[in-house]
């Protein structure tokens, strides 16, 4: 590792192998928590690079315990996080929306690290259960058309870097991989990054899959369709930017979508919104999110998406699923 920093120091870059094997090391317990840290820090000052990512991308997948759900052509809708926007939890709301409107969903997440409240945070305040048993899973997919892949359970090689990445309590490019390793590999994928190099990063890493895939960033620095201005798409289809207007409703500002100050006020404004309680622009930033991701399993229009996401949240169809979800968890 010491020659490996020193090379790092001094602006080299590594190859996509050499990036494969040091995340296979760390796996290994082969480094002490300091040169982690020292590690972790350099991609703090300088861009990660797209071999580099896609080196430590192989690296999590090999080493993951993976599920297969291919039987059901899920969707994972998955931020990078790390936007310092403290939103509530847009992404995870959208997942249920998704799920409620026929679209099956593989949710990929983890505790916050660099913001209050995770997608995992708020899933294990709201009673629902963490495994990676396979049965459980399928019956989750099944019959509430959502399963949440808690991520510490399918990536245990990951066990030497969780203490440092909450002790750091700062983005890291684990948050920037976080998206790419889902156990369930689903065919469908929706993500939001936090800057538009990482998108383009993204969007050279997606086209060599055989994914469905939209990559969002919104201008203004959000990691999700935030309404507040434009949104930057790439997808395996097209390169385009949605604006508000494209879902036929107003801008927003920032304030209407914040994320509350704990756990368990961002449990509460989510259990606002989805039992039909939230406000315009919370049901509308939910509803364009769910829209895209289900315009992407389902090749339609952002607006036709959006549609048939407001349907699902105003019917009580994706209050139904986490119903359906806390009820298999019990």
């Amino acid at each position: 590792m010491k020659e490996l920093l020193n090379r790092l120091i001094n602006h080299e870059i590594l190859t996509k192998d050499e990036a494969k094997e040091v995340l296979v090391n760390i796996a290994k317990g082969e480094y002490n928590q300091s040169q982690i840290a020292a590690f972790l820090t350099v991609y703090m000052m300088r861009s990660i690079t797209v071999k580099e990512l896609e080196g430590f991308r192989d690296a999590l997948l090999e080493l993951c315990l993976a599920v297969d759900l291919s039987a059901y052509n899920s969707i994972d809708l998955c931020g990078t996080g790390g936007d310092g926007k403290d939103t509530f939890n847009i992404s995870t709301l959208a997942s249920f929306i998704t799920a409620g409107a026929g679209v099956k969903v593989a949710k990929h997440g983890n505790y916050g690290v660099s913001s209050k409240c995770g997608s995992s945070n708020v899933m294990e305040y709201l009673g629902v259960k963490f495994s990676n048993d396979k049965d459980f899973l399928e019956r989750s997919i099944d019959q509430a058309g959502i399963c949440v892949l808690h991520a510490p359970l399918f990536h245990p090689a990951m066990k030497n870097v969780a203490p440092i990445r909450r002790e750091l309590a700062v983005k890291t490019f684990f948050n920037i991989l976080g998206p790419m390793v889902n156990p369930a590999s689903p065919k469908n994928q929706m993500v939001g990054v936090f800057n538009l190099e990482l998108a383009r990063m993204y969007g050279y890493l997606y086209q060599n899959t055989d994914k469905n895939y939209t990559i969002l960033h919104a201008l203004d620095g959000y990691d999700e369709i935030s309404l507040t201005g434009n949104t930057k798409t790439i997808s395996n289809k097209i390169d385009a930017m949605l604006s508000p207007e494209d879902f036929g409703v107003p801008a927003l500002q920032q304030q209407d979508i914040y994320g509350g100050d704990s756990i368990k006020s961002a449990a509460a404004i989510f259990m606002n919104v989805i039992s039909g309680k939230g406000t315009e622009a919370q049901n509308n930033v939910v509803c364009a999110n769910a829209g895209v991701a289900i315009a992407t399993a389902k090749d339609l229009t952002p607006k036709q998406g959006f549609e048939l996401a407001k349907e699902s949240l105003l019917s009580g169809k994706g209050l139904q699923a986490l119903k359906t979800l806390q009820k298999l968890s019990a």
